[in-house]
């Protein structure tokens, strides 16, 4: 096993200029030790097996050295990235993007299920040095002959842990003897459980080993807490949570440039002191800002994690996670900017239902539990905005003159019949500008429901199955063979996949994908959620038939979204979506969104076929009548 050495500099890791370009301006400065361990390896052409955890820096630890050998003459994948979902897929894609903004004609391709697979053909084509994908997409296209691993340097396993709990090692098996024989290997993973050692015996020459225990750990001053947030309720939830929390001096993360001035616009709107803090602005702005900050100018802002790196000022007590980063490093780096010097901080998280899976990511890797708390109900921000009204009119009546206004009050009162009470009552109404006393109260975010499902096969059961083409088409491993499938005595009924008890109203449409065509309810939900912008949850029951399957969708759906969604692809096949019970052709859609469409149930009565000889009798009455009104005319 690899001896941890003292952490150098980026700059003597031998990385090539750009890269190191790239990094430095990032911020970086000195490696992590993953990142310190690795990169000498990964540069010199060893295999290697990395056991870190999960906001270590591993990424970069891979990413960098592997760039500093691309040659961008050379228009095909010299790097493949495997990871287990496709949001890991897309986080790597982009760090490699990121690292190689100064390598000209540079192109990094992202590979998921879900996604339109003509778009991934078309970049294909067009050529990619570093291809980034989930095993299912990577063997769709290694099927197809759509990808070619002939020019292929290097593979990375990334996350091997997850893949096995996934399921996917068998899958890794058959991409990497797909693979060149020559080739570098390099396997991360937080554990090494058996399987793993066994792939990385089978697939890895004399690896390096680099074993680094994670250090991540969190200033115990931070209280630190979660709270779920729907994603249309973030920015007044935001403001609410303003208006009541007592603090100093707040920074506020969110993942994008363009939302840092979104947000910080929004707050000016309500009056709050804010401004934008983001990769676009130059130094000398950003030194503006954090003066400001400093000075007390400014009480909030709105700022990316790149934006934010090395940001210390003491004035900052909260710390408040607008959009939850996506790896643990990047949130104890965020609320590592507040609880300085020994001072008390706090640190509060939102958390879209459908990222829980994040926070728990989290919290396993700082080792402690993040509180959830309730955001501020429509009656505490009601008593808060009063109770500030009762104290700015005690300190009005404290410390000002108001002779002149008794007097008006009283003149009020006599010329127009009015009684103090009154009068006091239609000021205090004025008094409330924008910030109403009467609170509405915030729509609660959905309960989260647990899927139901039927006893499937173990093959039929990972939580992420990729898009791929019928099973038969694929090379199969003796061990992966399915017994005596075509033996099946009673016909497979569809297999209830989702279904939702709550009370949202909604349709059910039919789609031209099913089992036979190797889909999974999770491939076509997470199919339409991509495409139309929808939470999942949303989504309701899934029946998954052998043909074509029905999903219940939200009633009221727009046009455009709906003429979208018909083009989708999943699985290589067109979800030609409709309305369940209404023909492909023929069918008519309204201008805005389709309605329900109730069958006609009623008993269909098969006509009896009249006898040979009334039909020729029939017929020559017909032709009979036709002759005599020619004659007629």
């Amino acid at each position: 096993m690899a001896s941890e050495p003292s952490s150098p500099d980026f700059s003597q890791l031998e990385l090539a200029p750009e890269v190191l370009r790239a990094v430095q301006g990032l911020g970086y400065e000195t490696p992590t030790p993953v990142q310190a361990q690795c990169i000498p390896h990964l540069l010199a052409g060893h295999d290697m097996v990395g056991q870190a955890q999960t906001g270590t820096g591993k990424t970069a630890a891979f990413a960098l050295p592997l760039l500093s050998k691309i040659d961008a003459s050379r228009r095909e994948p010299q790097v493949l990235v495997l990871a287990p979902t496709r949001e890991l897929a897309l986080q790597v894609a982009e760090a490699f993007q990121s690292y190689a903004r100064y390598l000209k004609g540079f192109h990094v391709l992202p590979l998921y299920g879900g996604q339109n697979i003509e778009t991934q053909l078309r970049q294909l084509r067009r050529g990619a040095h570093v291809v980034v994908g989930t095993p299912g997409r990577v063997m769709d296209h290694l099927r197809r002959r759509t990808l070619s691993l002939a020019g292929l340097a290097t593979v990375v396993l990334d996350e091997g842990d997850e893949m096995l709990r996934m399921g996917f090692v068998d899958d890794i098996e058959w991409i990497l003897e797909q693979a060149p024989k020559k080739r570098q290997v390099a396997l991360f993973s937080a554990t090494m459980p058996a399987p793993i050692r066994k792939v990385a015996g089978r697939h890895l020459k004399d690896p390096v080993e680099v074993k680094v225990a994670s250090k991540t750990a969190t200033v115990a001053a931070i209280v630190q807490s979660h709270c779920i947030v729907n994603r249309h309720q973030k920015m007044d939830a935001l403001t609410r949570l303003l208006e009541v929390q007592e603090f100093d001096a707040m920074l506020i993360f969110v993942r994008t440039k363009t939302a840092t001035t979104e947000v910080a616009e929004k707050l000016q709107a309500h009056g709050f002191d804010v401004a934008a803090m983001n990769g676009d602005m130059n130094q000398s702005m950003r030194e503006r800002v954090i003066s400001r900050l400093k000075k007390g100018d400014l009480d909030i802002v709105v700022a990316t994690d790149v934006a934010a790196r090395g940001l210390d000022v003491k004035r900052i007590s909260y710390v408040l996670n607008f959009d939850i980063p996506t790896e643990p490093q990047a949130y104890v780096h965020r609320i590592g900017r507040t609880g300085r010097a020994g001072r008390a901080g706090r640190a509060l998280s939102f958390v879209q239902p459908r990222e829980r899976h994040l926070l728990k990511a989290i919290e396993r890797a700082i080792g402690q539990r993040i509180q959830p708390i309730e955001l501020p109900t429509a009656d505490n921000l009601s008593e808060h905005r009063i109770d500030r009204f009762v104290a700015r009119v005690q300190e009005t009546l404290s410390g000002q003159k108001l002779d002149f206004f008794y007097r008006l009050v009283a003149r009020i009162e006599e010329e127009h019949a009015m009684s103090v009470t009154d009068i006091a009552a239609a000021l205090t109404f004025l008094s409330q500008g924008e910030r109403p006393f009467v609170v509405q109260a915030l729509k609660a975010p959905p309960a989260k429901k647990r899927r139901e499902r039927e006893p499937a096969p173990r093959a039929q059961s990972r939580p992420t199955r990729e898009s791929r083409p019928p099973r038969e088409s694929a090379p199969r491993s003796p061990s992966r063979q399915a017994p005596e499938a075509e033996t099946r005595s009673e016909p497979r009924r569809p297999r209830e996949v989702r279904k939702h008890d709550d009370d949202i109203p909604r349709i059910c449409y039919r789609v031209d994908v099913g089992s036979a065509h190797g889909a999974s309810a999770r491939e076509i939900v997470g199919a339409i959620a991509n495409e139309a912008g929808l939470d999942g949850q949303y989504i309701g029951r899934v029946d998954i038939g052998d043909e074509h399957s029905t999903v219940e969708l939200p009633e009221g759906m727009p046009h455009d979204i709906y003429q979208h969604l018909c083009k989708v692809y999943v699985c290589n096949r067109q979800l030609n979506l409709r309305i369940q019970d209404v023909p492909a052709h023929g069918e008519r859609l309204p201008s805005k969104a389709p309605k329900r469409v109730v069958p006609d149930t009623s008993p269909r009565v098969k006509k009896k076929k009249k006898p040979a000889a009334v039909r020729r009798a029939k017929r020559r009455k017909e032709e009979r009548k036709k002759q005599a009104k020619s004659q007629g005319k």
